[in-house]
């Protein structure tokens, strides 16, 4: 089905730079384009993501890599949450802030990554992306709550219940869509901008544009378009 596009303002919570652009970013230029705010809050800066550089010498290498891919599709703040990469653990310390995020930006909806176990079949996920997608949805609800976390009230930020549902990307239990015909090469280039980690991982002889048109030609199939991004869409409201 395809996915509800009557919000204005997007919060997308992600553990690492380039997890939005295996597959996500060419969404985000579609809304960008038209005209809504989507902001990136990602909780770590992907630090320990290059072996051949210290995590000190990574980090800044990622921020410039997911800025510059960030303004690819349209997105101006882009912020690093500052929690350490590869050993998240999902719990109260990565709620809160998680939470503080949501009631900085007060978003109509929120966007993740995939928290499943697996991305279908046998490939597993990542602990970082399970802790970061889970905790993100107690996250939301505990944001509108001003007893949770009252000290963030004191810091001046208001509590916010205003998000209407939480959309984790790539999800294998994913049944809504959106079109990306239009805006695929953005995606594409999105990813391509993060050049440093992509070769940091060996991957001499991949192609973006290659990687990402299998999965959006898959799911475009289901929603009826030539390239489609999938999405789990996970409601906040009370019984439905």
């Amino acid at each position: 089905m395809p996915v509800d596009e009557s919000w204005g303002r997007a919060l997308c919570v992600v553990a690492h730079p380039d997890d939005l652009e295996f597959g996500t970013s060419a969404a985000i230029a579609r809304w960008t384009d038209q005209g809504r705010t989507v902001v990136y809050a990602m909780v770590t800066s992907g630090e320990a993501g290059i072996d051949a550089l210290a995590p000190d010498e990574c980090k800044p290498v990622r921020e410039a890599e997911q800025i510059e891919s960030a303004r690819i599709v349209g997105v101006e703040v882009v912020e690093f949450l500052g929690e350490p990469d590869g050993v998240l653990e999902y719990g109260v310390s990565l709620r809160r802030v998680i939470c503080a995020a949501v009631r900085r930006h007060r978003p109509d909806i929120v966007i993740t990554n995939n928290f499943r176990d697996t991305w279908g079949g046998q490939s597993l996920n990542q602990a970082d992306h399970i802790a970061t997608g889970r905790a993100t949805l107690d996250a939301v609800r505990d944001a509108g709550n001003r007893w949770v976390f009252p000290e963030q009230l004191d810091q001046g930020l208001q509590p916010w219940g205003g998000v209407r549902s939480v959309w984790a990307a790539g999800s294998p239990d994913g049944r809504h869509a959106v079109d990306i015909t239009a805006t695929f090469d953005r995606g594409v280039a999105s990813l391509a901008a993060h050049r440093a980690y992509i070769d940091g991982l060996g991957w001499e002889h991949f192609d973006p544009e290659e990687y990402l048109e299998a999965g959006a030609r898959s799911t475009g199939t289901r929603l009826g378009v030539p390239r489609a991004a999938g999405f789990e869409v996970l409601s906040m409201g009370w019984g439905d």
